[in-house]
């Protein structure tokens, strides 16, 4: 399987490096990775690791700006794309197909070659413009997939919370690397 991974600006990076760091441990999956420079400002801010740290994940790793790449082309088969996160400059770029870089020109090849694009949108609260860009992509068959705590797992760290969405977000690839506590139905408790 060959996924490519995309991280821009949002917050929320640890979402990407957390997908990273486990499909870097399976086998048959194949990492492409396309970092926006607000991602690279991102990881600094937010984790203790470095853009090149985070590179070194992926089994290959291209430059925002090289058009040219790859990734850009239909030809170049691919199982699909995730952004995470996804910034509102993106979704918005991906909803309008304004593909001025590699990270959108890629899910824009995903999503005319009917392949799968997930989108890990971080932002809160949502005015009108965002629901109406995330509509428009939704129709244009991008999935969804806001970063949403599941509490039914009764989480004990943020990590566990990420770990929970990263498995979440796999399952829409077939991808099942042990992360998920799946739903058994309501624990009855004695009081």
């Amino acid at each position: 399987m060959r996924l490519i991974i995309g991280m821009s600006g949002a917050s929320g990076v640890i979402y990407g490096i957390r997908l990273l760091e486990v499909l870097s441990r399976v086998e048959q999956v194949e990492t492409h990775l396309v970092l926006s420079d607000s991602a690279k400002l991102n990881i600094a801010i937010e984790t203790d690791r470095s853009a090149k740290e985070v590179q070194a994940l992926a089994d290959e790793v291209y430059s925002n700006k090289d058009i040219a790449a790859r990734l850009a082309s239909g030809s170049f088969k691919t199982d699909g794309m995730i952004v995470a996160p996804c910034a509102v400059k993106t979704l918005s770029a991906i909803a309008n197909s304004y593909a001025d870089s590699l990270l959108v020109r890629a899910a824009d090849v995903v999503l005319k070659e009917r392949r799968r694009l997930v989108l890990v949108p971080r932002e809160t609260p949502l005015h009108t413009g965002h629901c109406e860009l995330l509509l428009k992509a939704s129709q244009m068959g991008a999935i969804l997939a806001p970063p949403m705590p599941a509490h039914y797992i009764n989480p004990m760290t943020v990590d566990e919370l990420v770990d929970h969405h990263v498995g979440r977000i796999l399952d829409l690839f077939d991808l099942d690397p042990g992360l998920v506590q799946r739903w058994q139905g309501p624990v009855s408790r004695q009081s």
